[in-house]
């Protein structure tokens, strides 16, 4: 059985997410969780919390036991994107500040890997 559970709009990089993502991906949740609280990352944070949301889920939603899941997927996509001020440049020009937003999805599973 699968728990899920989306973060969206948050205001932090893709690929600053996704370091994180990839560190906990496919290991269980208990080693998920103690990896992301050593991280120093403030994108590590982000990443704790919807892992913590999936858990959640899984535990009062689905009575799985919680010792027994792992971190089957979890994926950030790039969102919306905010431009927020203008930086000078050269001869009298300007560029834009764009703001990254991300969409976290994480899957945990009690079922064994293949």
């Amino acid at each position: 059985m699968e728990a899920r559970a989306i973060a969206k709009f948050v205001r932090c990089a893709p690929r600053k997410l996704r370091r994180q993502a990839d560190m906990v991906r496919g290991r269980s949740l208990a080693e998920a969780r103690g990896l992301l609280s050593l991280a120093r990352s403030p994108a590590a944070r982000v990443v704790r919390r919807a892992l913590q949301s999936a858990a959640a889920n899984a535990e009062n939603n689905h009575d799985m036991d919680p010792d027994s899941l792992w971190v089957s997927e979890i994926a950030v996509d790039e969102s919306m994107r905010i431009s927020t001020r203008v930086r000078a440049r050269a001869r009298g020009r300007r560029d834009r500040l764009v703001r990254r937003l991300s969409h976290i999805t994480v899957v945990l599973s009690d079922e064994e890997e293949e």
